[in-house]
């Protein structure tokens, strides 16, 4: 049974939030970027609420939180606390946790301050430290001096690629900008100022995923490398395309990254049933809900076995483990379908892998390419051929939508 979307009248002194998902599933809270409201996680959200009680929060002086809720200086330890409290009124004791940025910088901090409450974390376009502080301190002085105008004129070059500013979401997105808080806004551009947690990265034990937009002006991809060098046993995946808010610009790689390394039951020791929702999940997210839906259909009583030991033990055990990431995995399992001959399989991980975006053409070619040295000219040939074809395919329904 799914949980009513709550964003009714919040408890006193809580955050505005809102919950999705089934009351009963492993709770995930999500955390948003400076200048957006929780509506910045619509991409993810109703892929994640199959699998968990998805809780979204908006920042003070953003959305629905008022801008009094900052009772003090409005630092990122302060706001670790307003999502305990609120996690703590909603019943939830340890949680997973994704993050944008300042909401990842959250979770950062919940992850160094609290380990015990925290069992997964991702962060998205984020930083241990946003830069030389007197940036952020002068852009609070001008938004104290002129309101949230100046800065929302200038959102789009920080926040979107060129080819995504003018699209419905990036306008949505730089609504909810001009209706932010001006002091709230100016206050957390304080807490941005003050936030630093390089010295203290490598204590984080929570499993953790970092996903960077490569074209990201804002938290270069430089500032995800070093959380990921840092944060022992972490994941990295850059996204091409993507910028600040690389999950507004790009949600279906973030979805499918999020979808896998929250996986419900993908950690060890999980049961059966346990790895066999984690792999559906994964499998989902990798080759999309169509072509799983079809193999579902297609199941009889005969392959049921073989399809529960696939999901199970490739998707559920493999495909979710956290020291590949799904990148290097796409990669990694196109060369063994090209040096193997399995063309079918080939063609159908070739249109998931340039489908979902996880890889570009480019990419391709340079798997490809790799291929032809390592497993031969005539199996690159018809690797070649076959991507080739499923490119036009994908251009030819692009355009046609």
């Amino acid at each position: 049974m799914t949980a009513p979307l709550s964003s009714g009248t919040p408890a006193p002194r809580l955050l505005h939030h809102q919950v999705d998902g089934p009351l009963s599933a492993p709770p995930l809270v999500l955390g948003p970027s400076l200048g957006t409201s929780l509506a910045v996680w619509d991409g993810q959200v109703a892929g994640l609420a199959r699998s968990h009680r998805v809780v979204r929060w908006d920042l003070p002086g953003h959305g629905g939180t008022p801008g009094a809720l900052l009772a003090g200086a409005g630092g990122v330890a302060e706001l670790g606390a307003h999502v305990l409290r609120l996690a703590d009124a909603l019943g939830i004791g340890r949680f997973a946790y994704a993050g944008i940025s300042l909401g990842g910088a959250v979770g950062t901090w919940l992850a160094v301050h609290h380990p015990d409450r925290i069992t997964s974390l991702a962060l998205v376009c984020s930083s241990a430290r946003f830069g030389e502080p007197q940036a952020w301190r002068e852009r609070a002085c001008l938004v104290r001096a002129e309101g949230i105008g100046p800065v929302a004129e200038t959102a789009t070059g920080r926040w979107f690629t060129a080819d995504f500013a003018r699209s419905p979401a990036a306008r949505a997105a730089l609504d909810d900008l001009r209706a932010v808080d001006p002091e709230a806004y100016a206050t957390l551009c304080d807490a941005l100022a003050a936030h630093d947690l390089r010295g203290e990265l490598a204590g984080i034990t929570a499993p953790t995923l970092v996903v960077a937009g490569r074209e990201d002006p804002a938290t270069p991809v430089a500032h995800a490398r070093e959380l990921a060098d840092t944060i022992p046993g972490s994941t990295l995946i850059e996204l091409p395309g993507a910028s600040h808010l690389a999950n507004v610009e790009r949600p279906e790689p973030v979805r499918t990254a999020l979808l896998s390394h929250f996986a419900p039951g993908a950690a060890p020791g999980a049961d059966d049933a346990s790895r066999h929702a984690a792999g559906l999940a994964v499998r989902r997210a990798v080759l999309g809900d169509a072509h799983v839906d079809r193999a579902t259909a297609r199941t009889t009583p005969f392959t049921a076995v073989f399809q529960d030991f696939i999901t199970r033990y490739a998707w559920g055990e493999v495909w979710t483990r956290p020291g590949l990431d799904r990148r290097t995995r796409r990669c990694l399992t196109l060369t063994a379908l090209v040096a193997l001959g399995h063309h079918g399989e080939l063609a159908m991980h070739l249109r998931a892998a340039l489908s979902s975006g996880d890889l570009t053409p480019e990419d391709v070619q340079e798997v490809l390419l790799q291929a032809a040295v390592y497993c031969g000219v005539p199996a690159a040939n018809a690797a070649f051929a076959a991507a080739d074809r499923i490119l036009a395919e994908i251009t030819h329904a692009a355009a046609e939508n």
